[in-house]
């Protein structure tokens, strides 16, 4: 019969929404708890960092994949409401799939494939005809678009424009061709191979994840066609192919599977990030096509068992194809200081059009007529392209590359890696940020402090000792039996291990291997208990990890000998027993039972339960993290299970809801780093949020809050949820009393709050518009989901958010965030993901924020000191010259070299000036108003030293060439006209050498400006650029030197004289700039003196 193939597309068969609890405990959902642990282990340097040219996939994919599942979740869960525009393409389109949530039959009938004879060869050959090969498409290189880009973005165009148009009146319409604009056209031709140049630098970057991710496809798989096993290559196979996997097999495609061996096991890590392997299952375990078992996932491994599995996608089309893609995907849409550059280009060029089109109109209408020999059809395109080259900072794209790599390239020296030429632009605008606790805000450390059996809070040094004197002492203490069950339950159910080469070591100089926590624990056992000897008395059969959302860990283990000290009256009929550690609150309310100081059984009342909460509330308000430990004898039919089939594992998890007893709690403290008080005083100066974001306990967050100084009101003074329902986060309103006791509270007092994130999942969207006006804020409790949702949240309220974390599950958070922070001990994923990693401490985040604001305002002094020789003393010849009948002051060449040569050094320099005083002062840039170029600073450049430049370059010129015979009154007017007895070749060279004043004079005055600018608001006393070492730029003078040296190369060899109409310009006419620059310091001094003096006033309210 015919195959109907009806398999047109993927996502015909992409049916069927469905709604997804959004768990918070395994038992809403009685499946496996899947394993999540952060790894904090892998190092970071900058050299290791700078090396890596290719990026490995298992680091970046499993930020896109835990992204992508995250979307999911949030987008179908019912109780999340998700900001707009939040849900992406690829979330959309995996979450339509629905092959988890059909049976085996119904996938096999939309694929028109049999599960037990495959497809026939006819089906394949029209399939792969349909669809393609099994292989993931090549990004588009785009070489062409960039490098467009590249030639004629910004300047470009209008660069070569002009350079042809010189070109053009050189020859053919010059007769005889003119010299001068062979020269003008050979420099601006070269002036735009620069300038592209100088934007393929800027914007280069390739793909480096498809080269490491196109090759990672088995070359052979095992597949049932024709009722008969056949090998064939991972490319070849496609839809509806039933394929045959064992153990150590790579998966090709997405497969759905059919059949499976009850130990199959797929790592899933080089999606996930995940290490320890999931389980393989016919029937499906999560709604999320991502997160459930009964799908394989093209790339992913199997390491144990066999199944058999109908591919439902290849190619693009699958998870791996769709992630790849994703890494892929060029980024759209302009960066903020793209933006910012663009929209200054597209004011100068349109005024520069505005003025050639006034010239042009002046020349057609009115010159053309009645002084038809002034001014001629080259001489008018040579006027129009001065007009281009006056207008146009040609040094200005030089100047933001050099000023976003120098910042960048100084704050690596600070141990602060910028990614990208973006994260440091973006760091001047960054209004809050988000911190992770452990290991960002404190020192990962951690320390069991406390320890509590039955209702015997005991400090952990005093029960080591009463630990130490059962082991040496015949007369047992009254609670000592309880200490050693401590010590062993702590020993077995922990994930960390000890650096056997350390053993001989005293405990404390010991090296551990693990989590933090679970590091902590297991030194307290050791000092408790002989781990080693405990571990070899035991055979661990089944481990359940810790991870974020269930927030506890379960190990079942059985006697590896005879000789095991536990009691218990079900041990002899079962032998298997249920080890957890967790979080209090979800695993007190399971506890039905406790062990008392001798380590015997007792039932748990409500009396005692009380009491435990009341020492759980208390240690936690002293910034300790508590864990409650409990065990469980599990029934006689586990033994009888296979530990690793998934029955066992269901069965374990069903054991863990209830009936545990509770065994101890446990007190640990991680301290604050030192530094973080005052980072967090400086950042707060700086008007930028903290919050806090951690996976802690409420309380306990709220104390190392406290501690790190992210909340600074009393204890009562502090929110929680409730206070979300009012209009706006109420000030507190102080009394005299209050007011006299603590002046540094205000009617306008900071506001904090804490709140968990079960907190989170009812808020609606006006509950975070109120909570995002909080000034202090401690999320505790949080999941990665939650982290995400938060970073939406503030971001959707116009926030720009720095987010830190150093886990795979922070991941997406740190993607999300416009900077995502890594500390460099942070796992490889979390610091792919982020922006910027800092490879030290947390508090060189302080400089990160410094030189992010310090790039901004510096490019905005390098604008400013472009401008008014660059552009505006530039046009103001040019004009002059159409409108007036002067002779053109200023020479296009000329202009040119100030562009790209005198001034362009000096703008280089400037990038280099460390952060004025108050730069940390400041609030953070407010991307919708503060923009890189604005009134104020034009207002500056033209109306104040471009007007000053201008008029006293206009008088030097003129009045040299007063001074030699030429009046301005025959100038003026004057339309080429010159003096009764003087020559035209007399009035040329005086004319060329005024033209060498006036550059003379412009290059001069510009140094002084150099040193005006420096500064927006400190006298140049107060940031001096020599003697002190925190304001010293000393790459000025250079840049200085250089201009100095280009003018005198131009003007002082008699060969260009000629040529380009250049001249010597006397000795004295050197001198007289410098007073006039020296007016233009001493006035611009005056005014930053008043601006500072009265910040409400005029001056300071114009002030650029």
């Amino acid at each position: 019969m015919a195959d109907p193939d009806p398999v047109h597309d993927i996502e015909s068969a992409e049916k069927g929404a469905h709604h997804i609890r959004y768990a918070e405990d395994v038992e809403t959902r009685p499946t496996r708890a899947r394993a999540r642990r952060d790894s904090n282990d892998d190092g970071m340097s900058i050299r290791s960092i700078s090396r890596r040219r290719i990026v490995e996939p298992g680091v970046v994919l499993p930020t896109a994949y835990r992204t992508l599942s995250i979307n999911i979740e949030d987008s179908k869960s019912l109780d999340v409401k998700e900001p707009k525009s939040s849900k992406t393409k690829e979330a959309t389109a995996v979450e339509d799939l629905d092959w988890h949530l059909i049976s085996t039959e119904e996938a096999a009938r939309r694929l028109s494939t049999s599960t037990k004879n495959g497809l026939s060869n006819e089906q394949v050959a029209r399939r792969l005809k349909a669809h393609g090969r099994n292989v993931l498409s090549a990004p588009p290189s785009r070489w062409l678009i960039k490098t467009l880009g590249y030639l004629f973005g910004g300047f470009g165009s209008i660069l070569l424009i002009a350079s042809i148009l010189v070109f053009i009146a050189w020859k053919p319409l010059g007769q005889p061709p003119a010299i001068a604009n062979l020269a003008l056209g050979i420099v601006l031709a070269i002036v735009f191979v620069i300038q592209a140049a100088f934007s393929f630098f800027q914007d280069w970057s390739t793909s480096r994840v498809m080269d490491s991710i196109k090759n990672m496809l088995p070359d052979e798989c095992v597949v049932i066609r024709e009722g008969e096993r056949a090998k064939v290559l991972g490319t070849e196979i496609t839809q509806g192919d039933i394929l045959c996997i064992k153990m150590g097999d790579k998966l090709p495609a997405d497969v759905r599977f059919i059949e499976v061996s009850g130990d199959v096991k797929f790592d899933r890590s080089i999606l996930t990030g995940e290490t320890l392997p999931t389980r393989g299952s016919v029937d499906s375990t999560d709604n999320n096509y991502l997160e459930t078992e009964c799908i394989g996932m093209a790339g992913t491994h199997c390491t144990a068992g066999t199944a058999v599995a109908i591919v439902v996608a290849t190619g693009d089309r699958s998870v791996f194809g769709r992630i790849a893609k994703m890494t892929n995907t060029p980024k759209t849409g302009l960066t903020n200081l793209e933006k910012e550059i663009y929209y200054f280009v597209a004011a100068i060029v349109t005024i520069m059009l505005i003025m050639i089109i006034v010239v042009i109109i002046v020349w057609a209408s009115w010159l053309r007529h009645s002084h038809s020999d002034w001014i001629s059809v080259p001489v008018l395109i040579v006027d129009c392209v001065s007009v281009a080259v006056a207008f146009i900072p040609e040094g200005l794209p030089i100047a933001v590359t050099a000023s976003l790599t120098i910042t960048a390239s100084t704050m690596k020296k600070n141990k602060i890696l910028c990614k990208s030429l973006k994260t440091v632009e973006t760091l001047g605008s960054v209004s809050t940020i988000c911190s992770d606790k452990t290991g960002t805000l404190t020192k990962n450390q951690m320390t069991v402090t406390d320890c509590m059996v039955h209702q015997a809070p005991t400090s952990a040094s005093d029960a080591a000792a009463i630990a130490q004197s059962t082991r040496i002492s015949a007369t047992k203490p009254v609670n000592s039996e309880g200490i050693v069950q401590l010590g062993q339950i702590s020993a077995i159910c922990n994930a960390a291990d000890m650096d056997a080469a350390t053993a001989h070591l005293a405990l404390e100089d010991r090296k551990f291997f693990g989590d933090a926590t679970d590091q902590a624990v297991l030194r307290f056992a050791e000092s408790l208990n002989d781990v080693a000897q405990i571990r070899t008395q035991w055979k661990v059969v089944n481990t359940v990890a810790f991870n974020s959302k269930n927030k506890f860990m379960i190990t079942v283990a059985r006697p590896a000998t005879g000789n095991v000290h536990f009691k218990g009256k079900d041990f002899e009929s079962s032998p298997l027993v249920l080890f957890i550690k967790g979080a209090p609150d979800i695993l007190l309310p399971r506890c039905s039972s406790i062990m008392t100081s001798n380590g015997t059984t007792d039932n748990l009342p409500t009396d005692t339960r009380t009491a435990i909460e009341v020492v759980k509330d208390k240690w936690s308000s002293e910034a300790k993290r508590v864990i409650l430990m409990a065990r469980k004898h599990l029934s006689p039919e586990l033994s009888k299970l296979d530990p690793q089939s998934r029955e066992f594992e269901n069965m374990v998890i069903n054991q863990a809801v209830g009936g545990l007893e509770l065994v101890s709690l446990v007190g640990l403290v991680d301290p604050p780093r030192d530094e973080i008080p005052s980072v967090i005083r400086t950042l707060r100066g700086a008007g930028i949020k903290v919050h806090m974001v951690t996976g802690d306990f409420r309380l306990t967050a709220q104390a190392i809050a406290v501690s790190c100084g992210i909340i600074t009101n009393r204890k009562d003074r502090i929110d929680n949820v409730d206070a979300l329902s009012g209009q706006e986060p109420n000030p507190f309103k102080l009394s005299a009393e209050e007011k006299t006791r603590y002046p540094a509270l205000t009617e306008k007092a900071i506001r904090s709050i804490v709140l968990s994130g079960p907190d989170m999942m009812d808020l609606d969207e006006e509950q975070w518009d109120h909570l995002c006006q909080y000034d202090e804020i401690v999320f505790a409790r949080t999941t990665p989901e939650q982290k995400l949702r938060i970073v939406k949240e503030l971001q959707a309220r116009k926030e720009i958010v720095g987010m830190t974390g150093d886990g795979v599950n922070d991941a997406p958070s740190l993607k999300q965030a416009n900077i995502g922070i890594a500390m460099g001990s942070g796992s490889d994923i979390a610091i792919e993901a982020a922006d910027m990693v800092l490879l030290e401490s947390f508090s060189a985040i302080v400089e990160a924020v410094k030189y992010g604001r310090v790039v901004f305002d510096n490019l905005k002094k390098t604008i400013c000191y472009l401008l008014p020789a660059g552009s505006f003393s530039e046009f103001w010849p040019v004009m002059t010259n159409v409108l007036f009948g002067l002779p053109q002051i200023l020479s296009s060449f000329l202009m040119i070299i100030i562009c790209c040569f005198t001034d362009c050094a000096a703008a280089t320099a400037i990038a280099y000036e460390k952060p004025e005083a108050d730069v940390l002062l400041q609030r953070p840039r407010n991307q919708a108003k503060d923009h890189l170029v604005d009134w104020k600073l034009v207002l500056h450049s033209y109306g104040f030293i471009g007007v000053l430049e201008s008029v006293s370059s206009f008088a030097m010129a003129y009045w040299y060439a007063q001074r030699k015979g030429l009046s301005f009154s025959v100038l003026w007017f004057g339309f080429g006209a010159s003096p009764n007895g003087m020559t035209t070749d007399e009035m040329t060279a005086i004319l060329n050498t005024a033209s060498s004043i006036y550059f003379v004079n412009l290059v001069v005055m510009q140094w002084f400006n150099l040193f005006g600018i420096r500064t927006r608001r400190l006298s140049f006393f107060q940031h001096p650029p020599i003697f002190r070492k925190s304001t010293r730029n000393l790459y000025l003078f250079p840049a200085i030197v250089f201009a100095l040296l280009i003018a005198i190369f131009f003007l002082y060899l008699p060969k260009f004289h000629s040529v380009l109409a250049t001249a010597t310009v006397p000795v004295g006419y050197w001198f007289l700039p410098m007073t006039f620059g020296m007016a233009i310091l001493l006035l611009d001094e005056g005014r930053k003196y008043a601006v500072r003096r009265n910040p409400n006033g005029v001056l300071a309210k114009i002030a650029w």
